[in-house]
């Protein structure tokens, strides 16, 4: 009787030309050759995966050009080959007397490593926005320790910031203080007194610093609030002064459709009426306004440009620098604030770049571009600006 075949026993051959592969439940007999070539494939495959898996194929990726098919181009990243050129970031505010973000609770370990992160990155001026805000102020200042109800703060961030810009050779301005009640309330003269005997008492005790070299007259106003322009006169002259024709800058924002007055059922101001009505403002504050640098934020990015022109075209009629506060976090989301889309930020510097800036400045960095932020969305933003302009991050 024949017995049937085994399935699983192999036929005889020259053991020393075949080899085994076990695939799934199944074993397949090669010769030479073929494992040879099966070995090969194998391998590929593997090295296939670990690059995908690294990124390496991100590299070297031929990109037809339609204009001239003749020509392609060869790009990293897969960044497109229009990208925009953008101009880069020189200049940020430090907002640790917080008006609507979160405090970071660093210490100077902390902000030692955040200097540095901004030296890194291109950064030369830091700006602190405020001395104080209400009853919080940035260091033991005497003359609002006695006049106003303020608490007597744990740590002198003003000295400490000084100290880390003069160590890393970066230019420091000095935000004044905001009663947040007075010139809200027309008391205009009361927050004008504030601040000159703060300028005074700062000057005589931080202006041995290198790296101080200029004021920020912090009271944010537009056109509804054209009046405080006196504080920016009066201020403004008597810190020039005080330091020996140091550098003020002042950071206004625009009437546009992103204003909180705006979305509560305000009327938007035209690039017409911004233009009128700054220009009238402006008149003001000759001798006493160096920098004028805009918020970003408050219109809506397809009429960016338009404002942009007009700021540059105010600044040089009345003699001042034009820079653009190009604001970092995203007014677009629901959530106040989170950083800002990569994308969306390198359309501003863009647009800042065309219309002829003459700086960037940023609300701000520590927050919404670190590497060391709170916001982990933050340290990508930073990632991306350093690829874009070929920084080592």
């Amino acid at each position: 009787m024949k017995t049937s075949k085994n399935p699983f026993k192999l036929p005889s051959t020259n053991k020393r030309n075949v080899h085994l592969i076990r695939k799934s439940n199944y074993i397949i007999m090669l010769n030479r050759r073929s494992f040879l070539k099966y070995i090969i494939a194998a391998s590929s495959l593997v090295a296939c995966n670990k690059a995908l898996a690294e990124g390496h194929l991100a590299k070297n990726i031929m990109i037809p050009n339609n204009k001239n098919p003749h020509s392609n181009k060869v790009i990293n990243d897969f960044t497109t080959p229009e990208i925009f050129q953008g101009m880069p970031i020189k200049a940020t505010f430090i907002d640790e007397i917080s008006w609507d973000i979160p405090h970071q609770n660093w210490g100077v370990k902390e902000w030692d490593q955040d200097f540095k992160a901004m030296v890194k990155m291109g950064i030369n001026t830091v700006v602190l926005i405020r001395a104080g805000l209400g009853c919080w102020i940035a260091s033991p200042f005497q003359c609002l320790l006695k006049k106003e109800n303020v608490y007597y703060p744990p740590i002198d961030l003003v000295e400490m910031f000084l100290t880390l810009a003069d160590k890393y050779k970066l230019q420091f301005y000095f935000g004044m203080y905001d009663s947040g009640k007075y010139w809200q309330e027309g008391l205009y003269q009361k927050e004008i007194d504030l601040n000159l005997c703060l300028i005074d008492e700062v000057w005589t005790k931080y202006g041995h610093h290198k790296s101080f070299k200029g004021w920020y007259l912090s009271q944010e106003i537009s056109r509804r609030t054209k009046n405080m322009s006196k504080i920016y006169a009066e201020v403004g002259k008597h810190a020039k002064d005080v330091s020996g024709n140091l550098t003020t800058l002042i950071s206004p924002y625009i009437h546009g459709v992103k204003t909180d007055q705006v979305m509560a059922g305000d009327k938007p101001i035209t690039v017409k009426e911004h233009e009128e009505e700054w220009d009238e403002i402006l008149n003001d504050l000759h001798g006493a306004v160096d920098i004028l640098a805009f918020q970003d934020g408050q219109v809506n990015y397809d009429e960016l440009y338009d404002y942009l022109v007009v700021n540059k075209k105010l600044a040089d009629k009345h003699n001042m620098k034009c820079w653009t506060n190009v604001e970092s976090f995203d007014r677009d989301m629901p959530i106040r604030f989170l950083p800002i889309k990569w994308e969306k930020l390198l359309l501003k510097l863009e647009l800042a770049r065309k219309a002829g800036m003459e700086n960037v400045i940023t609300f701000e960095f520590s927050h919404f571009m670190s590497p060391n932020s709170s916001y982990l969305q933050a340290r990508y933003l930073y990632h991306r600006y350093c690829e874009h302009f070929n920084i080592k991050s």
